[in-house]
């Protein structure tokens, strides 16, 4: 079972009673969707104070939208020599001064975000590059990530008889989460990261009045970099799951 918490395109929250063995496999998976990242640089002209090594470096960890026309280089007809089919080339040329932001990179890439700054460029410095991005995995480079994707089990909080409604554990509160009425506790348990700060601020008033527990339910939390939306990083996640468990079976047999 999942009930969504919040989507939208860039992040997805959910909470699920799927167990922490499957959640964590779907969370590894992520590391196994083809992401196009650049992944090679060739400079003619750099007078900026940065190396080549660390333009690149920056370059190679900005986003760039994935479509599914290109092929993974492994399994393109160029075996590996890089062609249109699985690569795209991308050129940058800045003359100082000025800040070179990704918004310089030329090509027939999509840039998710335009104004990530890539160099400072003085007075008759000059920046020329053609930068070549492929897809590639997560577990390859993390510059072929598409996100962060975590979880969490949902919490659960009781108040019992000793409470006299001081609201102390409501002001420890870090996350402004809780509320408790009547000695009823109210809490959003996708926000809540079970960091006990309520239950620590009832103990310091001479009280176990408040207690929280982890429950079997988890939070599991999708964020995106852009190059691909937050709900198909899930899908495709899972894709990757299947198609390595058939893998995974012929291997066995």
């Amino acid at each position: 079972m999942i009930k969504i918490i919040s989507k939208d395109k860039e992040k997805v929250s959910f909470a699920t009673n799927m167990g922490d063995s499957l959640a964590n496999a779907i969370r590894r998976s992520v590391l196994e969707i083809p992401i196009l990242a650049i992944d090679e640089v060739e400079f003619f002209k750099n007078d900026s104070a940065l190396y080549d090594e660390i333009i690149a470096h920056r370059l190679g960890l900005i986003p760039l939208v994935t479509e599914k026309t290109f092929t993974e280089i492994e399994k393109c007809s160029c075996k590996g020599k890089g062609c249109s089919k699985c690569s795209v080339d991308l050129k940058i040329k800045a003359k100082g001064p000025c800040v070179v932001y990704s918004s310089a990179l030329k090509g027939k890439a999509e840039i998710v975000y335009e104004k990530i700054p890539i160099v400072l460029l003085n007075e008759e410095q000059e920046l020329e590059l053609v930068a070549r991005a492929r897809l590639g995995k997560g577990a390859e480079h993390i510059k072929f990530s598409p996100g962060l994707v975590y979880y969490r089990n949902a919490a659960e909080i009781k108040v019992d008889k000793e409470c006299d409604d001081c609201k102390k554990c409501v002001e420890a509160c870090p996350q402004k989460i809780l509320k408790i009425e009547n000695k009823k506790a109210e809490i959003d348990t996708s926000k809540c990261d079970s960091c006990e700060a309520c239950v620590e601020a009832c103990k310091r008033c001479g009280k176990s009045a408040i207690s929280l527990e982890k429950t079997n339910e988890l939070i599991f939390f999708i964020e995106s970099w852009g190059q691909i939306e937050a709900k198909d990083i899930f899908i495709k996640a899972i894709d990757k799951l299947s198609e390595n468990l058939k893998e995974l079976g012929k291997e066995i047999k």
